[in-house]
């Protein structure tokens, strides 16, 4: 490909790559989102590796340069904890929190700890005991501050993935109780720490783990802070399409992938569908497959007869007019169908079309749709799987209905009944027959 007369060739797709530095070093397409970039541009671990960001938009203001490099920072992810047992989440937190540790295994070799901390910091890893784990990242803060002078910064991300498995397995109770304890030393009582940034789906300042946490500032989909932040804009996808010589696909690519919205700044794309089509060169549901559907697809098959319904007008491209809190809270999806809808807005399953506040009713309303076609193939695949095995059954019913054979028939309907029953739980808490209330 030519760009101003020069001869010019794609940069390298780098799916998986998740170090900035092999990023840049490697040449590997990126599109410049750095006014966001928090551990890497702060981390003391990475003091003196500026250059990296020459020529990108933080490092244009200088009072950020004199940033870089010069805070403790603690990172942390729970993107990976989605197991089916309690036993196991805390298990695979404890690992977590023994790497972080393993990380900063300099403190346990200096002669800052004393004998009582060096002990605690030898207990740290997979099988240690919960009130350990517990005040993990309380303690390390102590230990960081100590050493570099100066209150931490702690980074989590996707702190409530291992609540929506907790939720849809049924160990929330256990798992809510010891993340409670986790979270209230580590960002409520701990005198160590200068700022800390969360990211999930739940709202942090209602949820029962953060029943009392305060001074929170919680951004949601519809927040207008951030809002170039997390995704693609179209006009970067664009030049994206042009860089790697497909500047003809841009209705396919936008038909599949955009409708995401951010405060007021519509036409967004995700940045992992976008990679996977600059790469495999094909439309495909990308996003969809690599996150976790089970608790929506829990949500959907236990709900009420009225969000089915609904859920089928939106796979016909209607939208869905409903009143909610943006901000939802775990314990509140079995309360209402608006719960449902509310997750499905904040983990980019539907868009906001139009938000306003309803003054007679002092609540906030929507106009809400799927969010794109990769969303929609997704939710298909997902309802044809429902009714896999029953399409075989009904096909039998059909042939036996044709030939007269009433026995077969019957044998068929219940078969039929079974599976359906077993796919539409009606939940923990099931609604009462009409003719009771």
């Amino acid at each position: 490909m030519e760009r101003e007369g020069v001869d010019f060739m794609a940069r390298t797709i780098g799916i998986g790559i998740q170090i900035f530095e092999k990023l840049i070093n490697s040449n590997c397409f990126y599109i410049d989102k750095t006014d966001f970039i928090r551990e890497r541009f702060l981390s003391i671990e990475y003091a003196g590796e500026g250059q990296i960001f020459e020529g990108l938009s933080i490092w244009e203001d200088e009072k950020y340069r004199v940033l870089q490099g010069t805070w403790p920072v603690i990172s942390i992810s729970f993107a990976n904890v989605k197991e089916s047992t309690y036993e196991k989440t805390r298990y695979r937190m404890h690992q977590i929190l023994m790497k972080l540790y393993s990380q900063n295994r300099f403190l346990l070799e200096s002669d800052l700890l004393d004998p009582g901390e060096k002990a605690y910091f030898s207990r740290i890893g997979e099988n240690m005991v919960e009130e350990d784990a517990t005040m993990s990242i309380h303690n390390l803060s102590d230990f960081l501050s100590r050493y570099y002078k100066k209150r931490v910064i702690i980074l989590l991300d996707e702190y409530d993935t291992p609540m929506q498995e907790a939720y849809v397995n049924g160990y929330w109770e256990e798992l809510a109780a010891f993340t409670r304890n986790l979270f209230h030393a580590s960002f409520k009582t701990n005198p160590y720490l200068e700022r800390a940034v969360m990211t999930g789906i739940t709202r942090v300042s209602k949820e029962s783990v953060f029943s009392d946490l305060n001074n929170l500032e919680v951004v949601t989909a519809t927040s207008e802070k951030y809002k170039d932040g997390f995704g693609f804009t179209e006009e970067e996808v664009f030049a994206a399409l042009e860089e790697f010589s497909l500047s003809d696909r841009r209705e396919e690519v936008k038909k599949w992938y955009d409708g995401f919205v951010f405060g007021g700044r519509a036409d967004i794309y995700n940045p992992w569908s976008i990679l996977n089509y600059l790469d495999k060169k094909r439309a495909g549901a990308y996003w969809a497959n690599t996150s976790s559907n089970s608790l929506v697809g829990k949500l959907i098959r236990e709900g009420s007869p009225e969000i089915k319904m609904v859920m089928e007008q939106l796979l016909q491209g209607e939208s869905l007019h409903t009143a909610l809190d943006e901000q939802l809270v775990f314990s509140q999806l079995d309360q209402g169908d608006e719960a449902v809808w509310s997750l499905l807005l904040a983990s980019g399953y539907l868009t906001a079309v139009h938000s306003e506040l309803n003054m007679e009713r002092l609540e906030m309303e929507y106009d809400l749709k799927l969010t794109n076609t990769e969303v929609r193939f997704m939710f298909l695949q997902m309802i044809r799987g429902w009714f896999g095995e029953c399409r075989k059954v009904q096909n039998a019913f059909v042939q036996a209905l044709l030939s007269g054979d009433l026995d077969g028939m019957n044998v068929y309907m219940n078969e039929v009944s079974s599976q359906l029953f077993s796919s539409f739980d009606t939940g923990r808490k099931p609604r009462r027959p009409f003719w009771e209330e």
